[in-house]
C-alpha cells in the first residue's frame, strides 16, 4: 500500500499540470514575438514577461534565462527557413525543375506568413554564424542531395551554390527590402503579396534561362 502511494506521488511529479503546460506555451509564444521583434541583444526578459502576461519570476520558474529561451526560438526559426529547402532539394522523383517550383512555391508562402523572418536568420547567421554551422550542416545535406547529382549531370560546368544562392536570393531579398519599399509607398502590403505570387512562376523561368543558357 505504501508502495503504490509513493509510485502514485512519482508519476505525479513528472506530469506536469494543464496549467503549467500552458503558462510555459504562453511565454515561449511570447518569447517568439519579442525575439523576433526586437533581437537577442534587445529583448530582456521582463519584455517577455510582459508579452506573455506574467510576472518575471513566473518566467524565471520555468526558463531560467533568456539565453535558453532564445536557443529554443532560434533553433525553430531555423527548422523552419532550411527545412523548407532540405527534403525538395533530396527528393529523387522530381526534376530539377520541378524542385525549383517548389522552392520558389514554398519559400514564397512562407515568408508571406511569416515576413520577419528572413530578418530574424540574417540577424543570427551574423552574430552566431558558428552555431549556425553547427546546427545546419549545408554543406553536407547539399553536397549529398538528388539536386547535386542532377545539376552535374545537366551541367557539369555550373556551381550548385551559385544556383541555390541565385534561387533564395530572388525569393529571400525582396522580403528583407519589403518594409523599405511599402514604407517609402513604392507599394503597400496587398501589392507586394501580389508580386510575390507572380514570382512562383517567374522564378522557374528564370532558373530555365540560366539552366539552358551556353
Amino acid at each position: 500500500m505504501v508502495y503504490l502511494q509513493l509510485k502514485r506521488k512519482r508519476m505525479a511529479k513528472k506530469i506536469k499540470p494543464e496549467s503549467d503546460i500552458s503558462t510555459e506555451e504562453k511565454i515561449k509564444e511570447a518569447a517568439r514575438i519579442v525575439f523576433m521583434k526586437k533581437g537577442f541583444s534587445a529583448t530582456r526578459t521582463r519584455d517577455i514577461a510582459e508579452e506573455a502576461g506574467i510576472n518575471l519570476a513566473l518566467l524565471n520558474y520555468y526558463f531560467r534565462s533568456k539565453e535558453k529561451l532564445f536557443e529554443l526560438v532560434m533553433m525553430e526559426k531555423f527548422q523552419a527557413f532550411f527545412g523548407v529547402i532540405f527534403p525538395i532539394l533530396n527528393d529523387a522523383n522530381s526534376t530539377l525543375e520541378q524542385k525549383v517550383e517548389l522552392i520558389a512555391d514554398r519559400y514564397i508562402t512562407l515568408l508571406t506568413e511569416t515576413p520577419d523572418l528572413p530578418i530574424f536568420i540574417l540577424s543570427e547567421i551574423r552574430t552566431n554564424a558558428d552555431r549556425m554551422i553547427e546546427n545546419v550542416r549545408l554543406d553536407k545535406i547539399l553536397g549529398e542531395s538528388q539536386f547535386v547529382k542532377q545539376l552535374h549531370a545537366r551541367r557539369p560546368d555550373m556551381h550548385p551554390v551559385q544556383l541555390i544562392m541565385s534561387i533564395l536570393g530572388l525569393v529571400v531579398f525582396p522580403f528583407i527590402m519589403r518594409p523599405i519599399l511599402v514604407q517609402s509607398k513604392s507599394t503597400d502590403d496587398k501589392m507586394f503579396n501580389a508580386m510575390m505570387n507572380e514570382r512562383k512562376a517567374w522564378i522557374p523561368k528564370w532558373f530555365n534561362s540560366i539552366l539552358n543558357a551556353r
